[in-house]
């Protein structure tokens, strides 16, 4: 047997975008025989590929944080090189060149091919469905889509990743059908926006299509859908989610605001009463499905009324989760050349208001689940409990399950548990 003859550590950071492009890089590379190390596995690594984000202010200053961190690593000889990939080297690639002249190499979003050549290794197009899972094994991501079409003003990714793509429902099936292999029991399809997927390359929407296709191959307990974008929601995807057993009763979908004023300056091609029929279409058709939101809130202009007309939307409404920013005003944005006119402490006062609010949502329906049972899929184990999930809850940003490790139970597997206790932001329960 050959020995690696290099050991690289790829760390990522951002989306579950960026994780499956890391993914998808490091299966390359051990394909050619390099040894791989993921973020925080132990180990010792000649080199670092960093995977960055570079969306938002919070996001540039954590990537550079990390850049510079192992920079200095490898000023103290602990490291060869240090190559940095992604968002924020796509966007930003020649200004970080200039004020961080240390990384050996700085590669865009669609430089693959060209990284796996940097670190000595062959490019295999065919073997692109080849990833090294960095998720527990029995749960991965799956890009269907990418890039993006829509123009929101606050948003830079087109800009970044390009216009929309979308892969082929044969592609996305043969890789479907390798990550089962892998021992994935929970299938999350995600891309910029789920909706638009098809519209490129079938000439209509076809996510309703692909997840049918996706459910008759009966290889997954659950599939999860992620950032389901409210304008043109093709609502026959309600029919398909409704009939099928395997796909969560999960909606996440990314609002961002309610008042008209600003979803019209946004050009998010929805307004006020468009968003109040969406969800209570949801609400009628799929009446036990949680539904996940995300806000932004002081974007350029946003009036006190206007929060307020936001606090009210999100209490009426009752989402069973919520995910607020505070506006980042981003060059390259049509919103840039507005005034960014709120300032950072009001928007961290409203994006807190909101959480605060919804806080008390998610305690009252979290203590209404108690005495019910549910099927739930443990991810690991922290401290004296098992950590699971039901299937109203996705991996990392979601509510959690917490099983007292009394009784042993196998990680990546389905039981069935009786909620006892409720919190704000997690569930316990025994096994029954």
């Amino acid at each position: 047997m050959t020995l690696p003859r290099h050991t690289i550590r790829v760390v990522t950071l951002g989306c579950a975008k960026n994780t499956v492009d890391s993914e998808v890089l490091m299966g390359q590379l051990k394909l050619n025989n390099i040894r791989v190390l993921r973020d925080g596995e132990k180990g010792r690594e000649q080199s670092v590929i960093i995977n960055t984000c570079g969306f938002i202010n919070d996001a540039k200053e954590e990537s550079i944080e990390t850049i510079l961190g192992f920079i200095d690593a490898k000023k103290q000889g602990k490291l060869k090189q240090v190559y940095v990939m992604g968002c924020l080297s796509e966007r930003f690639k020649e200004p970080l060149q200039n004020e961080i002249p240390e990384v050996d190499e700085y590669f865009g979003v669609r430089d693959l091919a060209e990284i796996v050549k940097r670190m000595g290794a062959s490019y295999r197009k065919d073997l692109l469905g080849e990833r090294y899972l960095t998720t527990p094994l029995h749960y991965a991501y799956l890009k269907i889509a990418e890039g993006c079409d829509r123009s929101c003003s606050f948003c830079a990714i087109p800009g970044i990743r390009g216009k929309h793509i979308s892969r082929t429902i044969e592609d996305i099936i043969n890789e479907a059908v390798k990550l089962e292999a892998q021992g994935v029991k929970e299938l999350l399809l995600i891309s910029q926006d789920l909706t638009y997927y098809g519209v490129d390359l079938y000439k209509k929407q076809m996510l309703p299509e692909l997840v049918t296709r996706l459910s008759d191959l009966k290889l997954f307990t659950w599939i999860r859908l992620h950032y389901l974008f409210p304008t043109t929601f093709p609502e026959e995807l309600l029919d398909v989610m409704t009939s099928r057993t395997d796909i969560c009763n999960y909606i996440d979908i990314p609002l961002q605001h309610i008042s008209d004023r600003i979803l019209k300056s946004m050009r998010r091609g929805v307004d006020k009463e468009g968003t109040y029929n969406l969800m209570a279409k949801f609400r009628q058709q799929m009446p036990g499905a949680a539904v996940r939101a995300a806000f932004i809130v002081g974007y350029p202009g946003e009036t006190e009324e206007e929060f307020e007309e936001l606090k009210t939307f999100v209490r009426d409404t009752r989402f069973d989760r919520v995910g607020v920013f505070t506006y980042s005003h981003e060059e390259d944005t049509n919103a840039f050349r507005l005034a960014d006119d709120v300032s950072d402490e009001v928007k961290q006062k409203r994006a807190a208001e909101i959480m605060e609010m919804q806080q008390g949502i998610s305690l009252e329906l979290n203590t209404a689940k108690i005495g019910k049972t549910f099927k739930v899929i443990t991810d690991r184990v922290e401290g004296d409990f098992y950590v699971a999930r039901t299937e109203f809850d996705s991996p990392e940003v979601d509510n959690e399950v917490l099983i007292k490790c009394t009784t042993k139970l196998k990680i990546g597997e389905f039981y069935s548990v009786k909620i006892t206790e409720a919190d704000a932001f997690d569930l316990y329960g025994v096994v029954v």
